[in-house]
């Protein structure tokens, strides 16, 4: 039984009998469309900054001999270069994919292929220049969701999970490994894995990349000397910076997997006009 809506929004009736609800403001849907494109500039930008040392370590300072991740090129038995990543005291090849890649039919050592780095060719100082530049975007833009969520109500309505849904976690688990999908009333509001999921990007993930990454600037380092303390040392921070941006490229996956699965169109057309489709009254479909 679905619980009260989650989502107080306009609806209406469209002559065919299709119920039509308005999910998504605008302000959500323009920050939405904004924070992924952001989050691609960065991230490929920040692959480039990876590539220039393609290792992560834990602590304060670097440890080249016992890196806790490395992506690299070395060469085989057979005299020939591979690719290789290595995490821990496991080494993995990757050739033709991490360490060592094909361009123009050329192999070349680099860490992650030119087609997944922003600039592609090998040019830190350009990475650095997008990355800092599209860090302010994300700050700006989710200071912008943040604040307007907050004093309209979205934010808790979107992200806190109802008492009934908290219940039924058990059975919502089961109806996503099912692909089966809230309909009629009770698609009106996220589901609780939804809601979870949506609290840990929002308010875990995209402040612990932020702030880690400020964690590795030098002169915020100077100024603050704690931040970085707080992640356990510089190279701490990269690396819990990284894990972060891996864990958000994750969500992205299964967040666009979902979306193919659960109705494109219909999710496509919320998140670009706001109104979603409920589909006709059970009453109605049953007949």
């Amino acid at each position: 039984m679905a619980g009260a809506p989650a989502l107080a929004a306009p609806e209406t009736v469209d002559a065919s009998g299709r119920r039509w609800f308005y999910r998504h403001p605008v302000v959500i849907r323009v920050a939405h469309w904004i924070n992924a494109g952001v989050l691609l500039v960065l991230l490929m930008s920040g692959l480039q900054i990876f590539n220039a040392h393609p290792a992560l370590y834990w602590g304060a300072v670097s440890t080249f001999d016992d890196p806790a991740l490395a992506i690299t090129s070395e060469q085989g038995r057979d005299g020939t270069n591979r690719g290789v990543v290595t995490i821990g005291a496991h080494s993995f090849e990757t050739t033709g994919v991490l360490g060592l890649s094909r361009e123009g039919g050329t192999a070349v050592d680099r860490a992650f292929p030119a087609w997944a780095t922003l600039p592609a060719d090998q040019d830190l100082t350009t990475g650095r220049r997008w990355h800092f530049l599209f860090a302010w975007f994300l700050v700006i833009n989710g200071a912008v969701y943040l604040l307007y969520g907050l004093f309209s109500g979205q934010l808790r309505r979107r992200l806190i999970p109802d008492g009934d849904q908290i219940r039924d976690f058990g059975s919502s688990v089961k109806e996503h490994l099912l692909l089966r999908f809230p309909e009629g009333e009770e698609a009106k509001r996220y589901n609780v894995i939804q809601k979870l999921t949506y609290l840990v990007v929002v308010l875990v993930l995209l402040p612990a990349m932020v702030l880690a990454g400020l964690a590795m600037s030098p002169g915020v380092d100077a100024a603050w000397h704690w931040l970085p303390e707080l992640f356990g040392g510089r190279q701490s921070a990269r690396t819990i910076h990284f894990i972060a941006a891996g864990l958000l490229v994750l969500f992205v996956v299964v967040h666009v997997a979902l979306v193919l699965v659960s109705g494109f169109i219909n999710n496509m057309r919320g998140m670009l006009t706001g109104w979603f489709s409920l589909g006709r009254p059970e009453k109605e479909t049953a007949r």
